[in-house]
């Protein structure tokens, strides 16, 4: 089992990209953003929104200096100048932890911009340069290609066999952890070498031991990478996948497997479980029967992990990523000014903050591992416990009543079941003590 630090056990992130809330991206009809806007400190008044939510940390997408959508970085200790200044950084980093709110920064350590002066030195002194070995070449004899990040020919891939890599990476995480950043997120974390993180997270840490490491992984064996790797946790898209398929399809018995994989990995690490972030089709917008948005929601407040929401979701925003230039835009949209006029779905607002409350409330849910009770297709009962604490959740998908067998006080259920004695209601859901 990984050591992670003990703040970690209650964490609930409010993940957002800024310099889409920001009003950077895309570029507004007024003309590009100017330096001296300081749209990074729009966050600040969405900090109560995010204490009252029930978020314990606010999990910031890229705000270093970069070309376009910051995952192309240009200077790894600068802020980027169309979201303001280090100045700008620190005060918002102050008024985080002034709420008792940890803050999570958004590390590309995998590439660069082409724009990034070691990437424009590289390219003028050419493959057999000193200053080329900062980027990786391609496998072709003498290597003369730098090898582009997954086909994207603005983002080369660092060299991370180079020690001058390493020491970057290590300098730029301290730098900011030592402004008030508590934890990093590893872009594209999948793609390095697990030797590499091995040898530069313990280095980190020896001067940081309070740090927390969420590292990007899409596929493969996620248990392993943590081992390998030293990170504290990864992404956890096996369940975000199965979470809405089984939901859409009415087969929970897909959400059953998967919990058992989940289960697996709760006995080495606590996964990052999520229903939405900022690379993926908003869950209202793919759940296909609005009646079981709220199952989503409510599973990932009670299954083990550190779960993350993704700003907006919790206002039922609707928005689908498409493979296309930009379509990241509309997962990705501006916030207002003032999260009191910000409009979407009272209902799955509030639902957020009573299951966001009830987590809070149960900390020991963190490494809670998820058994059957019973199941169908359409309707499934889960016990999620650690030691003798446990509750157990009901999901109905279907058009029938369902028996509420399990004894224990019930917590809280949609409307619709509160008002029945001794079942869920169509279409409904409830959450019981022990």
């Amino acid at each position: 089992m990984t050591t992670e630090p003990t703040w970690v056990a209650d964490t609930v992130w409010w993940r957002v990209y800024p310099l889409g809330a920001c009003g950077v991206l895309p570029e507004p009809p007024s003309g590009p953003v100017g330096p001296d806007e300081h749209r990074l400190l729009r966050l600040i008044p969405w900090l109560d929104h995010v204490v009252a939510l029930g978020a314990t940390g606010i999990a910031l997408g890229p705000i270093f200096a970069s070309t376009s959508h910051g995952y192309d970085t240009t200077d790894h200790l600068r802020i980027d100048p169309r979201l303001g200044t280090e100045e700008d950084f620190d005060t918002l980093a102050a008024a985080v932890h002034a709420r008792g709110l940890r803050l999570e920064l958004d590390g590309v350590f995998n590439h660069v911009g082409r724009a990034h002066p070691l990437a424009q030195a590289a390219l003028a002194a050419g493959p057999e340069s000193d200053e080329s070995s900062w980027l990786r070449r391609d496998g072709d004899p003498g290597g003369r290609r730098f090898v582009p990040f997954e086909g994207h020919d603005s983002l080369l891939t660092l060299n991370h066999d180079d020690p001058r890599v390493r020491s970057l990476v290590i300098d730029t995480m301290r730098h900011w952890l030592d402004r008030g950043a508590d934890a990093w997120r590893l872009d594209a974390a999948y793609a390095v070498p697990t030797s590499f993180w091995a040898d530069v997270l313990p280095e980190v840490r020896r001067t940081h031991p309070d740090l927390w490491c969420e590292a990007e992984v899409i596929h493969g064996d996620y248990a392993a990478f943590v081992t390998d790797s030293t990170a504290d946790t990864v992404t956890q898209y096996e369940l975000w996948k199965a979470l809405w398929s089984s939901i859409n399809d009415r087969n929970l018995f897909e959400l059953a497997w998967t919990l058992t994989r989940h289960d697996s990995m709760l006995a080495t690490f606590a996964p990052v479980t999520f229903v939405g972030n900022h690379d993926v089709t908003r869950i209202a917008s793919r759940i296909e029967d609005p009646r079981h948005l709220p199952h989503a929601i409510v599973a990932l407040a009670t299954l083990g992990g550190t779960p993350e929401i993704y700003a907006g979701d919790e206002f039922g925003l609707r928005a689908l990523k498409e493979e296309r230039a930009g379509g990241d835009d509309a997962i990705r949209p501006e916030l207002p000014a003032d999260p009191s006029t910000m409009t979407g779905d009272d209902g799955v607002l509030q639902l957020h903050r009573r299951l966001l409350r009830l987590r809070r409330d149960r900390p020991w849910l963190h490494r809670a591992t998820t058994e059957q009770v019973s199941l169908t297709n359409e309707v499934g009962t889960f016990r999620t416990a650690a030691g003798r604490d446990a509750i157990t959740v009901v999901l109905n998908l279907s058009d029938a009543p369902a028996a509420l067998t399990p004894t224990g006080p019930l917590l809280d259920a949609d409307d619709a079941t509160l008002a029945r004695p001794h079942e869920v209601a169509p279409h409904g859901w409830a959450v019981l003590g022990a």
